[in-house]
């Protein structure tokens, strides 16, 4: 296994990975509480009593017959861990700390850097199971994060949304309780679109996100979008329909799509430089015309503005607020 290694391999492992690791050292960690694990079958061979194999998005990953030390290297792994539960031995954080929508679930584990550029040397130090990173991960991170232990790029795309929590339960003995999230919230969206659906098939609703002082949308299956264009059946607005990425978005063209529900989101760490740009547009006279602005359908902060959008936690989350505010 990749963690058996002598002493002295052990210490020049640690100052390899610090040194192409994030130079973040100096977060206060909390001891981890004791993690969730999973029972596997070790009764075949020695192979089979000391790794399992794990089929991922049409990938196989190799680890540890037993689970035990998870570290969520990605904030859609956070969110995922948070609902079913588990206890992951490290996070990511922000702030120089776990992250306050999450910290009542995550609280007591190790803290492991942000997600840009996760500490090595901090994660090397829990000893890992398994690395559930980002999808959003460049080659480096990577290569470092695969020295340690075997990393697996948890996705960031929100129609993976369900292989992304099933995967985590398969890690921790959780597929019961991940199949009932899913099938709860499958009848819970497929209701509410029965009613949503024909109440406001001719509005237009979009998600807008602030960051860095600019208002940004996104594609209709990336964010928050999938929840209202599939999910609740709401008609998909031109704009967004033709946006292929994160796009930014003026106020002039905000004013030509005229959305009848805007769901605004605004962190403030995403806008250092602007901490005031959502105070601006509220009270800017081109806003201030449109019909969500009008007649008080404008929506901040409606789920927290951390929340990743495509995972379990931010999917059953959203459709609550969404159902809530779109048929009152």
């Amino acid at each position: 296994m990749k963690r058996l290694f002598i002493a002295g391999t052990t210490v020049l492992l640690a100052m390899s990975l610090a040194a192409c690791g994030s130079d973040n050292k100096n977060e206060a960690n909390v001891a981890p509480t004791e993690p969730a694990t999973v029972a596997v079958d070790t009764s075949s061979t020695e192979a089979t009593s000391s790794e399992q194999t794990i089929t991922y998005l049409g990938k196989d990953y190799t680890l540890p017959a037993q689970v035990n030390n998870i570290v969520a290297a990605s904030l859609e792994s956070m969110e995922d861990a948070a609902i079913l539960g588990i206890k992951p031995v490290g996070v990511l954080s922000i702030a120089n700390a776990i992250p306050t929508y999450l910290e009542k679930e995550l609280a007591g584990a190790t803290l492991i850097g942000d997600k840009f550029a996760p500490n090595n040397e901090a994660i090397l130090g829990l000893n890992p199971d398994v690395i559930l990173g980002s999808s959003k991960f460049g080659d480096e991170v990577v290569s470092a994060l695969n020295k340690i232990q075997t990393m697996i790029p948890y996705s960031h795309i929100s129609t993976n949304w369900k292989d992304n929590l099933n995967l985590l339960a398969q890690l921790t003995g959780k597929e019961s309780q991940a199949s009932t999230i899913i099938a709860d919230y499958d009848a819970k969206a497929a209701e509410a679109k029965l009613k949503i659906s024909e109440t406001l098939k001719d509005k237009k609703i979009i998600v807008v996100r602030i960051r860095e002082g600019s208002m940004c949308v996104y594609p209709a299956t990336v964010y928050l979008n999938p929840i209202l264009y599939d999910d609740l059946g709401v008609t998909i607005p031109d704009v967004i329909a033709k946006t292929e990425a994160q796009a930014e978005l003026s106020l002039e063209g905000l004013a030509e799509v005229n959305p009848d529900y805007i769901f605004l989101q605004f962190e403030t760490s995403e806008n250092t430089d602007a901490p005031k740009a959502l105070e601006k547009l509220l009270d800017n006279a081109i806003f201030k015309s449109t019909e969500a602005a009008k007649n008080n359908h404008v929506f901040v902060n409606a789920i927290d503005p951390l929340a990743q959008g495509g995972t379990a936690w931010s999917k059953v989350k959203f459709l609550d607020v969404a159902i809530e505010n779109l048929l009152k």
